[in-house]
């Protein structure tokens, strides 16, 4: 795997990507464990409106995802997390618990990585 080559506007694309997903997923270490918790969990604790919220700032990450230029398969693999996530944490108390462990947001965050790094390998963009 070699360093991925972006250009300005990408680097700043990734960059918002990557500060939004460490927001909703992991944000705050829970004392005690090594385990962390973003905002997600917490402002699905609002019915409708904080899964609504979520949902919609999980969608924005897609959206940038598109900028990039990543192929529609990882963008509707991208869906298909947020999907997930906003489907099971609709349902109350439990979808929140579920939200702490899914964390849709990271899994998006690595599939950008992962095919970013492969659209530099087949290109030959790699350093």
């Amino acid at each position: 795997m070699g360093v991925v080559v972006l250009t300005e506007q990408e680097e700043r694309i990734l960059k918002r990507i990557e500060a939004l997903s460490q927001l909703l997923d992991g944000a705050w270490r829970i004392p005690g464990t090594k385990s962390r918790i973003g905002i997600d969990p917490l402002i699905g604790l609002f019915p409708v409106v904080g899964d609504a919220v979520s949902a919609a700032l999980s969608a924005w990450t897609i959206l940038e995802a598109r900028k990039l230029g990543l192929s529609a398969a990882v963008q509707g693999r991208m869906a298909w997390n947020l999907l997930i996530d906003a489907a099971a944490g609709s349902v109350p108390v439990l979808g929140d618990l579920f939200d702490v462990g899914f964390r849709a947001n990271t899994k998006n965050l690595a599939l950008i990585h992962r095919a970013l790094d492969e659209r530099d390998t087949l290109s030959g963009r790699t350093g």
